[in-house]
């Protein structure tokens, strides 16, 4: 009995160390491996019954490459010439040109702007070819070309391209262009940026996929796990973005889509991602950060959600049930915005310069809660227990009141340039004037010795003070009475996790006064 039990520990040992190489594997080499059996596949993620007429679904193997991507809207606007119309914004590190496809159908009817985006990862292929499906519906099929009456939509099919060429999540530069947001260090980010301000869309949707077997998921059950939702949707929970605001989101469009999706039988819940932390596997719920889409979108006064399509490391495995999710929940922010025009205009015309505070820092809400998973061993669903940090309920650490204007000296061109591109309007002093502000000087530094994204970053302290200064000619002024103020408060705020000084771009050191002032005195300068 004793050498029974002792072979048998062994044998669960070994099984144990191949689930956990297989997870590596998958991790590593997502090309040459698919880790998910047929049975898990059969049972949860089966493919729809449904004609889809996009490039890659035309053919068996691979995906829509570039020359077909170029091809296929390029005939949609050759069809309907009258409602497409495509521009280049820029040009990919490799020298690809970036797509830009607007549908505008002329109307007398007033119309919300509609921004959709897929493929701003490169390994994440249903998300491009959900928005190219999107794209084919609306304009050939009456059961959706109606929405086109009331709503401008623009599209970017494809933001990474070099890294979709060779299905690698990274820019050509190896940075990953969703925690690049702020700081804007990749060329194909400021285009798409700039593109996306230029348009000043009233809700934003950045598709995704998400891996579903993850290395530390080997930790989880006896032979570890994976996930078990088609679909994880992603609203910003950021501080800064208006309460109103992050509730309409989810109330009334992420209510919607979990009602469709539930009714197409598309297994849904909100985003969730793990982490290992000192040995310990905490998940993420939500988004706060900045740095990436869903809150960057937002804080520019934008309805805006990302979504996470059950599917990076998979292959052409369920891929038309990943394009149709990708679909399904495109449409259901459509027909929400469709429907509700005048009541969005009105939100986010009224909401925007409400929050009287600029939250610097926050801290997200730690439970521990029951989570859905697809087991391993059994291959059934089971449910267990995780640490969960809740970015939809966060909490401010560090405050400050928010100013009626943001100073930036003259010789700051680089940050300057940074929030036209965030789409903040900027002024300047015309004359040389002496101003009372509050002056930040940096009290603690320290920089960290390993590159995160490109950069190294900084993080301080600052103390405040009031001083009267002596302003040059020239000196910018970005005024807090516009649409875009919450990505001013965090930029600029040099504690902010997204901050110019956090990131690099404005080099300090300790004990420097720093070239930005909080000006308070609720007048025009």
């Amino acid at each position: 009995m004793d050498r029974e039990y002792y072979y048998h520990f062994i044998i669960l040992g070994m099984n144990k160390i191949i689930v956990f190489l297989i997870l590596i594997l998958c991790f590593n080499f997502t090309q040459e491996f698919d880790p998910q059996s047929k049975k898990i596949t059969n049972s949860f993620f089966p493919d729809i019954n449904v004609e889809i007429n996009t490039p890659a679904l035309k053919k068996t193997k691979g995906f829509t490459n570039y020359n077909e991507l170029i091809f296929f809207i390029n005939d949609l606007q050759k069809k309907h010439p009258g409602i497409v119309s495509i521009k280049y914004i820029g040009e990919s590190q490799k020298g690809k040109a970036i797509p830009f496809v607007v549908l505008n159908k002329k109307s007398n009817d007033k119309k919300l702007r509609v921004f959709l985006q897929g493929g701003l990862h490169g390994d994440e292929m249903a998300s491009s070819e959900g928005v190219l499906f999107l794209m084919e519906k609306l304009l050939n099929d009456s059961s959706y070309s109606y929405l086109l009456n009331k709503l401008e939509i623009a599209i970017i099919p494809i933001a990474n391209i070099d890294g979709y060429e060779i299905q690698d999540r990274y820019a050509a530069n190896g940075l990953d262009l969703n925690r690049d947001q702020t700081k804007l260090m990749i060329k194909e980010s400021s285009f798409l940026k700039q593109t996306f301000s230029d348009f000043n869309p009233h809700v934003a949707i950045d598709f995704h996929e998400y891996r579903p077997f993850r290395k530390e998921f080997a930790q989880l059950s006896n032979y570890g796990i994976t996930s078990l939702y088609d679909a994880m949707i992603m609203t910003s929970g950021n501080l800064n973005v208006p309460e109103k605001i992050r509730a309409y989101t989810k109330n009334k469009f992420v209510k919607n889509v979990e009602v469709s999706l539930n009714d197409l039988g598309i297994t849904n819940r909100e985003y969730l991602t793990s982490e290992k932390v000192l040995g310990d596997i905490h998940f993420n719920q939500g988004s706060n950060n900045g740095r990436s889409s869903a809150t960057s979108f937002a804080l520019a006064n934008t309805i805006s959600t990302l979504i996470e399509i059950r599917g990076v490391g998979l292959g052409r495995t369920s891929f038309k049930r990943r394009v149709f999710s990708t679909f399904s929940i495109g449409i259901s922010y459509l027909k929400t915005a469709y429907e509700n025009i005048n009541e969005i205009d009105e939100l986010l015309k009224n909401e925007y310069n409400t929050n009287d505070l600029a939250i610097v820092t926050c801290k997200k809400e730690k439970s521990i809660e029951p989570l859905k998973v697809i087991d391993l061993e059994t291959e059934k669903e089971i449910t267990i227990d995780v640490t969960v940090f809740n970015a939809s309920k966060s909490t401010a650490v560090l405050t400050r009141v928010k100013p009626f204007a943001y100073l930036v000296e003259n010789n700051q061109q680089n940050i300057i340039e940074k929030l036209k591109i965030l789409g903040l309007a900027v002024e300047t002093l015309t004359t040389e004037k002496e101003i009372e502000v509050e002056s930040y000087y940096v009290s603690e530094y320290n920089i960290d010795n390993v590159k995160d994204e490109g950069v190294y970053q900084q993080k301080v302290k600052t103390t405040i003070n009031i001083e009267k200064k002596s302003f040059a000619k020239g000196t910018f002024i970005i005024y807090m009475n516009q649409e875009n103020c919450g990505l001013a408060i965090e930029t600029i705020e040099p504690e902010g996790h997204n901050s110019f000084v956090n990131f690099s771009v404005l080099i300090t050191k300790k004990d420097e006064k720093l070239p930005i002032y909080r000006y308070l005195k609720n007048e025009k300068l």
